[in-house]
C-alpha cells in the first residue's frame, strides 16, 4: 500500500481533533497515570490555539463503551472565556470528560463479564470524519484538518473510515504511549500521510507532541518528521476476530477468514474445494498472505 500522496498546503490554519484514550483498563497498567497524561495534553491544546488565533482544537473521547465530544474550541460557551484558551479550555474539558467517563463507567456495567474491554477507535474515528466533513461542506472556515489494545472485532470498520480519511486528503496522526505497539494506529498513519510516534521518555510528552504533532501540514514539508518503520499490515479474520498472518480471501467481498469454510459468512458466495496457496484471486477463497489483502 502507497500512502497518501503529499499535498501542499496554501496557510498553517489547523484543525486538529484529537481521539483521546480513556479506557481505565489501560491507563490502571501504564507507567503514566491519566492525570499526568492530561496535563501534556491541555498544555498542548493550548499551544496549539496559540500558534494561530484560527486554529481549532476538537477533543473527542474514547471510552470502552461509546465515545463522545468533550471539546469544541470554535463553540460559542468555550469563546466565552478567554477565547477558547486556558483556563476555559481546563474548565470546560475536564468537566465534560468527568462526565463522559463517569457515563462510560454505566454503561460497563450492563455489558456480561468476560468482554474484552477495548476502545471504540472505530467509532470515535468516524465521528472525527464527519466533523471534518461539516467543516470541508460548511464553507465558513477552512483549516486543514489533521486528524489501549487494538479491537479485532473493529478491524473493517477502521480500516473503512482510514480509507475514507485518506480519499478526503486528511491524514491521521497517531502517538501511541501502550507497551505494545497498535497496527491499526499504525496502519492509519501510514495509508493517510500522518506521522506515528511512541514516545520513549513519557515524562517529556509534551515535547513530543508539540515538536511532532504540533507543527502545522504546511511546515511538515521542511521538517524530518519520524518515518514508518516496520508497519504491520496484517489483518483480522472475520470469524473469529484474530489478527492473523496467512488466511483464506474471498474473491466476491474480499472477505478474511482463518480457515477455509464452504460459504462466505459476509455475501453469501458458496466455496469450491480448498485451493493450493496463490498469490492470484479466484472464484473461490484461497490461501493468502493477509498482509498483501
Amino acid at each position: 500500500m502507497a500512502s497518501a500522496p503529499s499535498k501542499l498546503y496554501s496557510d498553517d490554519v489547523s484543525l486538529v481533533v484529537v481521539l483521546l484514550d480513556t479506557n481505565p483498563f489501560f491507563w490502571s497498567s501504564s507507567s503514566l497515570s491519566f492525570s499526568q497524561f492530561l496535563t501534556h495534553v491541555l498544555a498542548f491544546f493550548n499551544a496549539i490555539l496559540t500558534l494561530n488565533q484560527l486554529n481549532q482544537v476538537v477533543v473527542i473521547a474514547t471510552g470502552y463503551n461509546s465515545c463522545d465530544y468533550v471539546y469544541d474550541s470554535s463553540s460559542t460557551g468555550n469563546q466565552s472565556v478567554g477565547n477558547g484558551r486556558m483556563p476555559s479550555l481546563c474548565a470546560t474539558l475536564l468537566q465534560n470528560l468527568e462526565e463522559f467517563m463517569n457515563k462510560d463507567e454505566q454503561l460497563g456495567k450492563q455489558e456480561p463479564e468476560g468482554r474484552i474491554a477495548c476502545s471504540l477507535l472505530s467509532g470515535s474515528l468516524s465521528m472525527a470524519l464527519c466533523y471534518i466533513q461539516r467543516v470541508f461542506r460548511s464553507g465558513l472556515l477552512h483549516p486543514q484538518p489533521r486528524g489501549s489494545p487494538d479491537g479485532p472485532e473493529q478491524y473493517v470498520a477502521i480500516m473503512n473510515a482510514i480509507f475514507s480519511a485518506q480519499r478526503s486528503m486528511v491524514p491521521i496522526d497517531s502517538c501511541y504511549l501502550g507497551a505494545q505497539n497498535s497496527a491499526f494506529l499504525q496502519q492509519a498513519s501510514y495509508i493517510t500521510g500522518g506521522v506515528h510516534h511512541k514516545p520513549q521518555q513519557l515524562d517529556g510528552l509534551f515535547q513530543y507532541l508539540l515538536t511532532i504533532f504540533g507543527t502545522d501540514l504546511h511546515s511538515r514539508n521542511f521538517l524530518q518528521l519520524p518515518k514508518p518503520v516496520g508497519v504491520d499490515f496484517r489483518a483480522s479474520c472475520f470469524c473469529h476476530k484474530n489478527t492473523i498472518d496467512m488466511g483464506y480471501i474471498c474473491s466476491v467481498c474480499l472477505s478474511i477468514y482463518c480457515k477455509h469454510l464452504k460459504k462466505c459468512s459476509t455475501c453469501g458466495s458458496v466455496f469450491g474445494q480448498a485451493q493450493t496457496q496463490s498469490d492470484e484471486p479466484s472464484a473461490t477463497n484461497r490461501k493468502r498472505k493477509t498482509t498483501d489483502a
